[in-house]
């Protein structure tokens, strides 16, 4: 039993790094095609970066990996 639920346990926070590193390494930080002129291009903070690093579409590996922790996790509470 405390094996199934280590196993969650580490499934789960697997999964939660695995979202955080892919939301911060996705994409470019910086905008290689800023003009010289423009004081917002010299930053590394891109113009629109939108919330779709949010998405279910982005994340389903992480949250995947996650639900896969919670039933391990479950599993030594639905045996008894």
């Amino acid at each position: 039993m405390a094996t199934t639920t280590f196993i969650g346990a580490l499934l789960v926070a697997a999964g939660l790094v695995y979202m955080a590193l892919a939301a911060i390494f996705r994409g470019r930080m910086t905008d290689p095609h800023a003009s010289a002129g423009d004081p917002a291009g010299r930053t590394l903070e891109p113009r629109r970066r939108g919330m779709g690093f949010l998405g279910l579409k982005a994340n389903w590996p992480g949250l995947l990996i996650v639900v896969i922790g919670v039933i391990f996790l479950l599993i030594p509470a639905v045996q008894g």
